[in-house]
């Protein structure tokens, strides 16, 4: 019997294949065997992947299509060494589709030709679905990438690309629109750790039939200077281990002198026309914007180490001092135009003093976006129907005298402080402010006088020039006050923030108020007063010598003319010193020892006549034994140390009869909160080391319910120790001052 000659055709093909598939395999066992480290080490199954558990964890999207066999158009996207093409190869290896690669940088349409022609061939004739990898696939041109798209598009390939840069920027629009992109992070120290393990204990690809031993210092010297690269971290371990002579007993031992020797430096990771280059250069203007010299100093030594033009660097520096600086400090942009003149002439490596002097300068000056505005009037002229030059302002010289030009107009030199007020906008567009000055530096300084200026503009423009201005009512605020109250918010927590706007809401301050604060653990309490009382002034009481060293540095960084008076306790208030404001939040440990006669007199003693209370109170409703016990997660066995809790916690309850008793009218406003405290160790610790005020309280108690309680709270999990808290706020006014209990200031006496 014949065959059709088709039919024949094909059999004759396969049979070839079939003579270099073997004449392959055997190639391709020899390969593997003489294959560096890493390549024998790639992944054959997920289970082996190391990292990536935020798309390849159980139950994500990736793990499970793979699994199914249903991955469709993929382009994965991360540095090298995290395993992109590791992963196509796990997907060759689980799918039922034909599975071929090519690397960009060796193919080109041809190839992709014949790729797609055998793939059309695969699904006629047998339904073979056929999945093509193409690795650095940013590296095929405009023209590549089209060729291959109407494949992609129409299911005859699928897609599975690797690429370094970004895709949205480097890899064709349409290809990223048809495909699905997952982004590979840098390993994880604990991923590369067990990387290496599985390397040295591989008996089939890597050194399990050797004896090779790895300090622990010298692993974890592979594994940060490998920065998450799995590829560089086995190279120098292979390194390592080839380059090294057994022990007698036959052991390869790598020490740490060896581990530096195989991976001496982190290789930055930088490609001036790819991701890195954009992504550093913008990490190193923000940190400018961001006023952090740290980081500016970092990213500039990263760039420059990668070998980054320093004339690009500057350039944008320039830029900087014009969007970021501005008109805070005009002398910025004179700054680095300095520098980069300084670098042009001394050349490298001393040209990199001036390089990093320009981005120190810009980290350390003020910041001001204002120039911005420039933009919101080109907006305005695109936007804007009417644009005509009011009259006053038209050229005098060209038919003046025909069409009344120039008539009105107001020479500003010819007038006080060489300025008058006169209409220069359209008039469709009289109101509008397109520059808006910031508070800081040489604009700070002149923002005031230009709200005035334009409050006068706006009067002229409507002929209502003898109206008053508009006047600010207080200068601007300072700089350097608002970042310390975002320093500080950070440190303290939302809680503690939303609980000094709790004490301070509502309460109407004069520049001249005299205020007195207690229980000052830090300077959160304090920084509304502060801001708002520049000509009176702010008194802290320090409850300890370590509280005062912490808000003496913080004080240090406020404004001279804005830092407070610090005591060390109420004793050490002069005489006569009579405050307008008394205030603060006392806490646990300051209520322990509270005289509140002895309080309300001295307070009473130090107040004016017409003066103000307001004191939070916040004490916990039970101890970590009593919470444990309350969530019903304790035994009998802590109701001693409950029982001691409570006797302990009702010695700090709120005093208010002698307060009313000299004089003062007071409203109290309670409300109740429940902290979740993280178990563990650190919790336990917080509570039952021997130097806390918990334990000292408890004084000679049973050992066993403290061990108890100890292993309870470092057995806690997730849900924590739920902590319920107490919070009264003393609000009052002294209503009725009584002679006997006041201190005269000098003012009273003199009178």
């Amino acid at each position: 019997m014949q065959y059709p000659r088709e039919k024949c055709s094909i059999r004759t093909v396969d049979a070839d294949s079939l003579s270099q598939d073997l004449f392959t395999y055997q190639g391709e066992q020899r390969r593997r065997q003489q294959a560096p480290l890493a390549d024998r080490m790639r992944p054959r199954t997920l289970e082996e992947f190391e990292g990536q558990q935020g798309i390849l964890a159980q139950g994500r999207l990736l793990r499970r299509a793979i699994k199914a066999d249903r991955v469709g158009n993929l382009i994965l996207h991360g540095p090298p060494g995290v395993g992109k093409t590791t992963l196509a190869r796990i997907v060759a290896n689980h799918t039922r589709a034909h599975f071929s690669s090519l690397n960009a940088v060796l193919a080109g349409v041809k190839d992709l030709r014949t790729e797609v022609d055998a793939a059309k061939l695969r699904l006629e004739r047998h339904g073979l679905r056929s999945i093509l990898f193409i690795d650095e696939v940013h590296r095929f041109n405009s023209a590549q990438q089209d060729a291959l798209l109407p494949w992609v598009e129409n299911g005859t390939v699928t897609l599975i690309g690797a690429t370094t840069e970004n895709p949205y920027f480097e890899v064709n629009k349409a290809l990223v629109s048809r495909s699905r992109l997952f982004r590979l992070l840098p390993l994880e120290p604990d991923d590369l750790h067990q990387l290496l393990q599985r390397a040295l204990n591989d008996e089939e690809r890597g050194y399990g039939t050797r004896r090779v031993t790895l300090t622990p210092d010298a692993a974890a010297h592979l594994v940060d200077v490998a920065g998450g690269d799995a590829r560089s971290l086995l190279n120098a371990l292979e390194l390592a281990v080839e380059s090294s002579e057994p022990e007698p007993d036959g052991v390869i031992q790598i020490n740490l002198a060896i581990a530096e020797e195989s991976i001496q430096q982190r290789a930055v990771l930088y490609d001036k026309q790819g991701d890195a280059h954009y992504d550093t250069i913008s990490a190193f203007i923000k940190s400018l914007r961001g006023s952090d010299a740290d980081a500016a100093l970092f990213w500039l030594a990263r760039m420059v180490e990668a070998g980054e033009n320093p004339r690009f660097i500057f350039r944008r520096m320039l830029i900087a001092a014009g969007e970021d600086i501005g008109l805070a400090d005009p002398q910025a942009i004179v700054v680095v135009e300095a520098c980069a003149a300084a670098f042009e002439r001394v050349g490298l490596p001393e040209g990199l003093y001036p390089l990093a002097q320009a981005a120190l300068y810009l980290a350390g000056t003020e910041k001001s976006n204002s120039v911005l505005g420039f933009f919101d009037a080109l907006k305005s002229v695109r936007e804007a129907n009417r644009q005509d030059v009011p009259s006053h302002l038209r050229d005098a010289n060209r038919d003046g005298d025909a069409f009344g030009d120039g008539v009105g107009y107001r020479y500003p030199h010819a007038y006080a402080e060489h300025w008058v007020e006169q209409q220069y906008l359209p008039t469709a567009l009289q109101g509008e402010v397109f520059w808006q000055p910031g508070q800081l530096g040489w604009e700070g300084e002149r923002r005031e006088r230009m709200a005035e200026r334009r409050a006068a503009q706006l009067a002229a423009a409507a002929e209502l020039a003898s109206e008053q201005p508009l006047l600010l009512s207080s200068g601007p605020d300072s700089p350097a006050m608002e970042r310390w109250i975002q320093r500080q918010l950070g440190q303290e927590g939302e809680r503690l923030h939303l609980l000094r706007q709790r004490l301070w809401e509502g309460v109407s301050w004069q520049r001249q108020d005299r205020v007195l604060l207690l229980g000052c653990h830090s300077l959160l309490w304090a920084l509304d007063p502060l801001r708002q009382v520049p000509e009176g002034g702010v008194t802290l009481i320090c409850p300890s010598p370590d509280d005062r060293q912490r808000l003496a540095a913080q004080i240090d960084l406020l404004e001279p003319e804005r830092q407070p008076q610090l005591l060390d306790g109420l004793d050490a208030l002069p005489s006569d010193q009579v405050f307008d404001w008394i205030g603060g939040r006392l806490g646990t440990v300051d209520l322990l020892e509270t005289d509140w006669t002895e309080l309300a007199q001295t307070l009473t003693g130090h107040a004016d006549s017409n003066a103000s209370l307001r004191l939070l109170i916040s004490c916990a409703g039970c101890g970590p034994a009593g919470a444990l016990s309350a969530s019903h997660t304790a035994e009998t066995s802590l109701s001693q140390l409950v029982e001691q809790e409570q006797s302990w916690l009702q010695q700090l309850q709120i005093q208010t009869q002698p307060l009313e008793e000299q004089g003062w009218s007071l409203n109290t406003d309670q409300w109740d909160e429940v902290l979740t405290l993280p178990g563990g160790k650190s919790l336990a610790e917080r509570w039952l080391a021997n130097d806390s005020d918990y334990r000292r309280m408890l004084g000679s108690i049973q050992p066993e319910p403290l061990q108890l309680l100890r292993t309870t709270l470092e057995g806690l999990g997730s849900e924590g120790l739920r902590l319920p808290m107490r919070h009264q706020l003393l609000a009052g006014k002294r209503s009725q001052p009584t002679t006997e209990h006041r201190v005269l200031s000098p003012q009273t006496e003199r009178a």
